[in-house]
């Protein structure tokens, strides 16, 4: 039996041309879409209080780069900072913190850049080549958590609509293999 890794549910449907159902055509319309499409994974939300230990650890378990920090670590408070993979390597590491007795309130940023619930993906785009940003939150009109969405998110969204080119490449990059253009 396959694992999840080497056959991700819902593969088949690309790779037979008899499937039913509709079959969606990478073009701009895709970045209308609503940020419901992107596969995202389940938010971990945090307390300021909480420690950058138990965050790394939250981190590791969810297999995720970032945090979201509410007021009370609940997603039924609004949004209060973001705790990342790089806060980890430039506010903690780089600064010789001790993550077992520093708070997140520390060390996460503060008011970060969000979203509204009803964005497009084109919006998530362009937060995360305007900003910088590798993690994007979504609230709703509360300003609770209600997403996180990740290039990774993007990237495999993106990669539904070319399964064939992207998944059957061969193991080892083969520069022959590139075409190239001469001329103007």
């Amino acid at each position: 039996m396959a694992s999840d890794r080497e056959r991700p549910e819902g593969d088949e449907s690309y790779f037979d041309p008899d499937s039913k159902g509709p079959r969606r055509v990478f073009d701009a319309s895709l970045l209308e879409e609503p940020l419901s499409v992107l596969p995202t994974k389940r938010l971990l939300i945090l307390s300021p209080q909480a420690s950058v230990t138990e965050a790394m650890r939250g981190m590791q378990a969810e297999r995720t780069g970032c945090a979201l920090i509410t007021e009370d670590g609940t997603p039924d408070t609004p949004l209060k900072g973001i705790f990342t993979e790089r806060d980890v390597l430039f506010r903690v590491v780089d600064r010789g913190q001790n993550p077992a007795t520093l708070p997140l309130s520390e060390v996460m940023t503060a008011d970060p850049e969000r979203l509204p619930a009803e964005a497009s993906v084109a919006w998530v785009l362009n937060k995360m080549a305007i900003g910088g940003f590798r993690h994007v939150p979504v609230v709703d009109e509360k300003d609770h958590p209600v997403l996180l969405v990740s290039v990774r998110d993007v990237v495999a969204f993106l990669v539904e609509f070319f399964p064939r080119d992207v998944m059957n490449l061969p193991p080892e990059y083969d520069a022959s293999r590139t075409r190239t253009r001469e001329g103007a």
